[in-house]
């Protein structure tokens, strides 16, 4: 039985779209890989998450999956004529014998029994006839996996991928995030009956950066001063997106202190672009020279500052 993709992610149903995007967050930090090493059932949770949300954070697709469950969700699939179907091929005092709601093969404002199996994506029938009703059976989709490094999928790429003998070139947009689909039109398995080809749907696996991490379209940095770096104050070149930019440290800088750096995160197409999140880390000299030991014990005199003051539990 198919899991309900509300409660995969934990919500109700009628959850707002800003409540819906803070859990699958809070989710897919938990879950990803990278925290979890090795860990089946984590990237198998976490692949459900990552289906769950795409689902139901694209309102038709929700709309779909509300009405008729995974059902809804298939390629091809025709709501419309499910709809028709449900009705019993018209409705109301339509003929055909008996009634109670059911559907009618055939028969006056029934549904024919070739069109109610197009609906699912097959006719047993094979072959010819149904007078031309018939939509061509579409060719099955293939699925593939990709993996990106972490920039490449902050910026979009483009992959040169080899499927059914042919080389083709996708572009992985912006923002793209560890567990995304992305469906190719008419690239996976030709039709076993003359129909369109199938779809090809890419997951995409993003690999970790050793210095940014990301949270949603915003990028973290710990940036690491020295101590006179922090002290003095100092320039200091960063590495975003767009390309460097230079950072002003003002004097007395103390570590953890973080920066905003406006729309220097991920850009995606239809949005605001990101942020990024810069946290000073002060890092002390570790030499053992004589004078700098010295020099750090001349110091002493002036911590008179209680700097654990506020310190409780």
């Amino acid at each position: 039985m198919a899991q309900d993709l509300y409660q995969v992610l934990g919500v109700q149903k009628g959850v707002d779209e800003a409540t819906l995007k803070k859990t699958y967050r809070k989710l897919a930090k938990d879950l990803h890989p990278d925290r979890n090493p090795g860990d089946a059932k984590a990237e198998a949770r976490f692949k459900e998450v990552n289906h769950a949300f795409e689902v139901l954070s694209n309102e038709k697709k929700r709309a779909l999956y509300d009405e008729f469950g995974e059902d809804g969700l298939r390629e091809g699939f025709d709501a419309e004529r499910m709809r028709y179907a449900r009705r019993g091929g018209g409705g109301g005092g339509g003929g055909g014998g008996g009634g109670g709601g059911g559907v009618n093969f055939g028969g006056a404002g029934g549904v024919p029994l070739e069109d109610l199996f197009s609906m699912f994506g097959g006719n047993p029938f094979g072959g010819g006839g149904g007078g031309g009703r018939r939509a061509p059976i579409k060719g099955s989709d293939l699925e593939a996996e990709v993996r990106i490094d972490f920039a490449a999928a902050c910026r979009g790429t483009s992959v040169d991928l080899r499927v059914q003998g042919e080389t083709i070139t996708v572009r992985i947009p912006a923002g793209a995030e560890e567990g995304n689909r992305l469906r190719v039109a008419s690239k996976g398995a030709p039709s076993p009956a003359g129909g369109p080809r199938g779809d090809l749907v890419l997951v995409i696996h993003v690999g970790a950066h050793v210095q940014f991490k990301r949270e949603g379209d915003n990028l973290l940095l710990d940036l690491k001063l020295t101590a006179t770096e922090a002290f003095f104050g100092a320039k200091v070149r960063v590495p975003t997106l767009e390309g460097s930019v230079t950072l002003t440290v003002p004097p007395r800088t103390q570590s953890g202190t973080v920066v905003r750096l406006r729309g220097k995160g991920v850009a995606r197409k239809g949005r605001e672009p990101g942020d990024m999140f810069v946290t000073y880390a002060v890092q002390l000299p570790k030499s053992d020279d004589p004078a700098l030991t010295a020099l750090f014990e001349s110091m002493k005199a002036f911590d008179t500052e209680e700097v654990r003051a506020d310190l409780s539990l």
